[in-house]
């Protein structure tokens, strides 16, 4: 049996720390006295906080090095560079909690490509403030859908039942596929990290109802939308992408609804996997996002 044909499991380690030297040649050294083969490396050195990012892919022949001694090793290298690290098996699809109000198009986008496989997720709930008739022409392919109306004095409430549906389904991410309630600051901080929003992106920036005819209005020239971290400031956490599309005088404001559906779908689409492939790495209000 030649080297290549055996089976291989593929790890992602994500780690930031203190920059100094070193670093590099200690991981790489590591995992090479695991047996671990490097496919991928990517690093930052943030010269304004003086700390170091790097996503590292690499295989270890199944059978040879398991998680836990990994795990074991890394850990020795984490206390001598006081590392903040994470590692990843790639087999294993995240579990995330899918969150919709009424308009669907990201929600659609998104089991699409989990249907198809495009998006390595494994859905495991949807929750909405809009009963189950509104999606009446959708699919969901047996994933659960939960009903949670939310209301001015139930809210708190409501919060809690969908803290209690993430911990109980094991997710480790939510997606806000244009859920159009404010979370209270207490649940944006309990997310923080592990929640992706998306909504428009106007210059200048239009609040509110009716935003796309808002910019119709201000002869806006380009249109777009941004995916990020949900925090306490709710639309200003860490940015994760963006995307735009130019607007001429002759279009009109459905159509910058139809361009804006189109961006904020693929935009988001793109947040999600560069989280789940683990090239999201936040450095505080900012990220550090390893793309291809």
């Amino acid at each position: 049996m030649t080297a290549s044909s055996v089976a291989q499991t593929t790890y992602v380690l994500t780690l930031s720390c203190p920059n100094r030297p070193g670093i590099v040649a200690a991981i790489s050294g590591k995992l090479a006295e695991l047996d671990a083969n490097i496919t991928e490396a990517q690093q930052f050195d943030d010269r304004d906080s003086t700390v170091f990012f790097m996503r590292i892919v690499f295989e270890v022949a199944q059978g040879r090095t398991s998680m836990q001694q990994l795990r074991e090793a890394l850990a020795v290298l984490g206390n001598i560079f006081s590392m903040d690290w994470a590692l990843h098996d790639r087999s294993v699809k995240p579990k995330v909690l899918l969150m919709v109000s009424r308009f669907d198009h990201c929600l659609v986008d998104l089991l699409y490509r989990w249907r198809i496989g495009e998006l390595p997720i494994e859905p495991v709930g949807i929750v909405s403030n809009h009963p189950r008739e509104v999606f009446a022409d959708l699919d969901f392919y047996g994933i659960p859908f939960h009903h949670v109306p939310v209301t001015k004095d139930t809210k708190p409430a409501q919060e809690a039942h969908v803290l209690d549906l993430l911990a109980s389904s094991g997710a480790e991410l939510v997606i806000l596929a244009r859920y159009m309630q404010v979370l209270s600051n207490e649940m944006a901080a309990s997310l923080s990290g592990r929640c992706i929003n998306i909504h428009h992106s106007f210059l200048p920036g239009f609040k509110g109802a009716r935003p796309y005819h808002q910019a119709f209005a201000r002869g806006v020239k380009l249109i777009g939308a941004t995916a990020h971290y949900v925090t306490r400031d709710l639309d200003e956490g860490p940015i994760i992408e963006q995307d735009v599309e130019r607007i001429s005088h002759a279009h009109t404001p459905d159509d910058l609804i139809r361009k804006g559906r189109d961006i904020e779908r693929r935009v988001l689409a793109r947040a999600v996997r560069y989280h789940i492939e683990r090239r999201t790495i936040i450095n505080g209000s900012r990220t550090v996002v390893f793309t291809t």
